[in-house]
């Protein structure tokens, strides 16, 4: 069969596909589970106003437990199913039964925060001394009762609950637009073919080697931006505003506090970040001057910036080659650790091939009670076996908690998340450039690792300085207009790139077109998880004492303490630059290997 033609679900070796059918055996099994658990979940709602006792309290997390398990298996194992071939309507339905399903489910339990809130002070604290089965639940409840100044009363929380869809709208807004109504006009494309420039295409236009191809891109997308900038900039203006509002009437000193602290993060890791960026920001100076220099350019355009210093042919490394590249990368994590990973590969934790209606990306997800699944969707390249080893970071994350924590401290923060998946593509990436011998290919990982930094460190630390430049102006009166927006966002260019690249006026726009500013205070723990990543490779390398020991207590400790907490136990302090200041030390480490290559 020619490898060109897309195979169909059916035509995939069993032995590439992930192991589903482990959750549940076949479909019947699935529906007969669906219907035990709409008849068990509405018994949640008896312990509506009973919580009043420790006993009663031990039995709800009991119950709980056993109907959450049982729904999350069900949940999962459609979703699986659905994305396995997006075309399959069985499973589309499946899926969406199960979704609109669990809108209900969530309303059984909708009254157990607040009524633990309304619990007299100190109550709850005295059952779990007199209790020793609840003293397991401790960190949960305590987590909970420290949200007290910040919840309002039963009818306001109803009330705020009721607008949150409205409330929601400039993020809705803001994507529709973007991605349905504006329109960014025709461009050459590197064979001189007239192509339509779209948000999905403009990526691979970016990066073109036809340096009038990038540019025709580049100025394509922004003069429509512009076009919108007042629209944008108030649709903008009001999620900022939203945030605020909420932010005030739960009581917090601003934003940033209201969207931190619910995670105990103080406010300082979030300010200190910035801080430590600007004071590093000649290393991404000295990196901007390079890629001019190996770019051979005049003058370096803000349109010049992804465009790659090497190409190398395309190579075809096979599934089987990459997990072996990945374990002899991994190496230093120690047996126990790559025992896990080609167990995991062997016993169909990954769904390796692309096939046709399947889902496409990379992901790792399962429940309490399954496999940590991987869809991958390999394509024999390296950045597939890079990708690999990511979401394997996440699915052992996902291994350790599980086996180490209970069903109620399993889960981990986003602050967390990245930092498994990032610490096995650091310490990959690591092993192929000292062990590559072709100077060619050696550049291209340099440069990869380099590109990388800039664009999850430095690019997210300015998104982070804008973001929390919009929120302390509004704090402080200020209604901001487009114009007030496109200037600062021009200053942060002019500041983080420095004075060998050009910045172009049709970047000040650019603000306008990241979704992620609609959720605010987000993109910082790209960059912060990335440093703690970073950290724990550089100690896991350097032959630290006890540093794999302490790496992997990381992954056991799931959700049972603050990120902050967790991560500090294992010897890297975010509340410290230390974590920041080890990326920044590769990237100068990076830049002086790329220096004396050319």
């Amino acid at each position: 069969m020619d490898d060109k033609v897309l195979k169909k679900r059916e035509e995939i070796r069993e032995e590439d596909k992930w192991l589903v059918n482990e959750i549940y055996s076949n479909d019947e099994v699935w529906e007969k589970e669906f219907e035990e658990l709409k008849t068990e979940a509405p018994k949640l709602k008896e312990f509506q106003g009973k919580l009043g006792s420790g006993e009663k309290l031990l039995e709800y997390f009991e119950v709980n437990e056993k109907i959450s398990r049982k729904a999350e298996k069900i949940y999962v194992y459609a979703h699986l199913r659905s994305d396995e071939d997006t075309a399959n309507t069985k499973y589309q339905s499946m899926m969406n039964r199960i979704d609109a399903y669990m809108a209900e489910y969530a309303t059984y339990s909708a009254y157990f925060v607040p009524e633990i809130l309304s619990l007299e002070d100190g109550f709850v604290e005295k059952e779990i001394e007199r209790l020793d089965g609840l003293k397991e639940y401790k960190f949960l409840l305590e987590n909970i009762l420290k949200e007290k100044p910040h919840v309002l009363s039963e009818k306001e929380e109803e009330l705020l609950a009721a607008a949150s869809d409205c409330l929601d709208s400039a993020s809705s807004i803001h994507n529709i637009m973007t991605n349905a109504d504006m329109k960014f006009g025709d461009i050459k494309d590197e064979e001189g073919h007239t192509v339509e420039l779209t948000e999905g295409n403009y990526s691979s236009f970016i990066r073109s080697k036809d340096r009038a191809v990038r540019k025709a891109a580049f100025e394509g997308l922004f003069k429509e931006y512009k076009a919108f900038e007042n629209t944008l900039a108030t649709t903008l203006s009001s999620s900022i505003k939203t945030f605020n509002f909420g932010a005030k009437i739960r009581n917090y000193n601003s934003a940033l506090e209201a969207s931190l602290k619910p995670n105990d993060i103080p406010v300082e890791v979030y300010t200190n970040a910035i801080k430590t960026i600007d004071e590093n920001l000649s290393s991404l100076h000295r990196y901007v001057s390079l890629k001019k220099r190996l770019l051979g350019l005049d003058e370096m355009h803000m349109y010049d910036l992804y465009v790659s210093v090497i190409e190398l042919d395309k190579e075809h490394i096979e599934f089987d080659k990459g997990v072996e590249m990945i374990v002899e990368g991994l190496a230093p994590l120690g047996k126990e650790y790559l025992d896990i990973f080609t167990q995991g590969i062997k016993d169909g934790w990954v769904d390796k091939y692309m096939n046709k209606g399947k889902r496409g990306g990379a992901y790792s997800w399962g429940g309490y009670d399954t496999k940590p699944y991987v869809l991958l969707n390999y394509n024999y390249q390296l950045g597939d076996v890079s990708t690999l080893a990511h979401e394997m970071g996440h699915s052992i994350h996902s291994y350790y908690s599980r086996k180490e924590q209970s069903y109620y401290y399993a889960g981990y923060t986003l602050f967390c998340a990245e930092v498994a998946s990032t610490t096995n593509e650091a310490l990959l990436i690591h092993h192929l450039i000292n062990t590559e011998k072709d100077k060619k290919r050696r550049l291209y990982l340099i440069n990869q690792e380099l590109e990388q930094i800039r664009t999850t460190v430095f690019r997210q630390m300015m998104f982070a300085e804008f973001e929390l430049w919009t929120h302390e102006s509004f704090e402080q009166g200020m209604a901001l207009t487009a114009k007030d927006y496109n200037e600062k966002w021009h200053e942060l260019n002019v500041k983080y790139f420095g004075e060998d690249m050009i910045v172009d006026e049709d970047i000040d726009v650019e603000w306008s077109r990241i979704p992620h500013f609609f959720s605010d205070f987000y993109v910082y723990q790209y960059a912060t998880g990335y440093a703690a990543a970073s950290a724990f490779a550089k100690n896991i390398l350097d032959g630290k004492e006890n540093a794999v020991e302490k790496y992997v207590g990381f992954l056991k400790s799931g959700g049972s303490d603050y990120p902050i907490e967790i991560l500090k136990k294992a010897g890297v302090d975010m509340t410290t630059s230390m974590p920041l200041q080890a990326t920044i030390d590769r990237f100068n480490e990076l830049l002086e290997m790329l220096e004396k290559e050319i």
